[in-house]
């Protein structure tokens, strides 16, 4: 009886199974990578939204921090209002004189933010100043930081100053006697307005398209112990 011989694969059914496995592997990288992708894109915007959740919420903290200079009749140091001492915004740089965070006793800090020639809002901080010397400084040096921003000289500022976001404009009006206004208007920068603080701000930022949010916002601030209406 003779027995029948056991027939391996042709050349052409291994072909077809190679081309299969191929296939397979090529679909399976194609997966992969577009999980890759994917997580990459999360991750890109978590970390855009996380960084403006932080940046607003330190504007927020900012404002609620700012040293109300008392006023003494008689004595106007470095020929500037208390109220301009503790707030100043030119239509380009925003500067706040704040209490350091924790005890009183750790002094105070100059705050800056601006946007910068490329589009980048930064926030800028002088470290702990303890006179009014060193107060005088560090707000010329909020000054000197933003002009190197407005010009694309890098990030100045070194470690102190932080990137935010991207935006393609903003701008500022503050609150005073119940109506919102702009701080640069002629009507609203005589000497009684300026000296005074406002009791609320409301920032007005359009977000650079190519971010996790973008397009226009308005952010209001209210002064803590503020008891009248809007």
């Amino acid at each position: 009886m003779k027995t029948r011989r056991s027939r391996g694969f042709t050349l052409i059914e291994v072909l077809v199974a190679l081309t299969i496995m191929a296939v397979m592997a090529m679909l399976t990288w194609r997966g992969i990578d577009g999980m890759v992708r994917a997580q990459d894109s999360t991750r890109r915007y978590t970390d855009d939204v996380l960084a403006l959740q932080a940046g607003l919420a330190q504007w927020h903290a900012d404002l609620d921090a700012m040293m109300v200079w008392p006023v003494v009749e008689g004595s106007a140091p470095y020929q500037t209002g208390a109220g301009q001492r503790s707030l100043s915004w030119d239509g380009r740089l925003l500067r706040i004189t704040r209490m350091s965070a924790g005890e009183p006793s750790a002094g105070l800090r100059v705050v800056a933010w601006t946007r910068r020639g490329d589009g980048q809002w930064l926030r800028w901080q002088s470290a702990p100043v303890m006179s009014q010397n060193t107060w005088q400084t560090a707000w010329e040096n909020a000054g000197i930081w933003s002009q190197a921003a407005n010009e694309d000289r890098g990030i100045a500022g070194g470690p102190q100053a932080v990137r935010v976001a991207n935006a393609t404009e903003w701008q500022l009006h503050y609150f005073r006697q119940n109506a919102w206004t702009n701080p640069l208007s002629s009507g609203a920068q005589d000497a009684t307005a300026t000296d005074t603080l406002p009791d609320g701000i409301r920032l007005m930022i359009t977000l650079a398209p190519g971010q996790a949010i973008n397009g226009p916002m308005v952010i209001d601030w209210v002064r803590p112990n503020f008891g009248g209406t809007q």
